[in-house]
């Protein structure tokens, strides 16, 4: 769960987001929300130019039976311990620099395997540095790169993604080292 300060996101005195179920209790929500979004994953992710709009529109598609903000940029800080992700005043510019960078590397076409895994886990590394919405940063993060990267001519064997692993290397990329996470993508290469 993410620390915040005066959250309008959540349920007066809970930590529990508020939902278009007005489901209440936490436990419920999670088992709801890890179903729903499964199903959504299954269909298929909206088309775009893999730009920022592309981006809220993949958090919108897996996230839109759950929470009525799915794919809008969050509006309160969020942490992780004591470990702050990006403040929302500056959320849009810093997703704008990075998906300029995304275009600019011609969304990582032409690259090598090993290139391709540094370059993906750099940008995922920032892209979760950024945390841009609420709730769904990793879920959202996963499907647009595995889409990313069906574009970029190099598909992730994702049914080899250990997500304890994973969790692991995502963590250490916030924390300055992006090694793990390279391997992991290098990995479902």
């Amino acid at each position: 769960m993410y620390d915040a300060v005066a959250d309008p996101y959540c349920y007066p005195g809970t930590a529990v987001l508020k939902n278009l179920l007005d489901i209440r209790d936490q436990a419920t929500l999670d088992q709801y929300e890890a179903e729903v979004t499964a199903a959504r994953a299954e269909q298929p992710f909206p088309s775009g130019k893999l730009d920022t709009v592309h981006y809220c529109r993949f958090h919108h598609h897996l996230f839109q039976d759950v929470f009525e903000w799915a794919g809008r940029y969050r509006t309160v800080r969020i942490a992780k311990g004591e470990n702050y992700f990006c403040y929302p005043e500056y959320i849009a510019v810093q997703m704008n620099r990075l998906f300029s960078d995304l275009r600019r590397s011609n969304f990582f076409q032409g690259q090598s395997a090993t290139k391709f895994a540094d370059t993906g886990g750099h940008f995922l590394a920032e892209l979760n540095s950024i945390h841009p919405f609420r709730e769904g940063n990793g879920r959202a993060q996963l499907a647009f790169f595995a889409h990313l990267a069906d574009h970029a001519g190099r598909p992730l064997q994702l049914k080899r993604l250990d997500p304890d692993v994973f969790m692991t290397a995502m963590i250490a990329s916030f924390l300055g080292d992006e090694a793990p996470l390279t391997e992991v993508i290098a990995d479902l290469l």
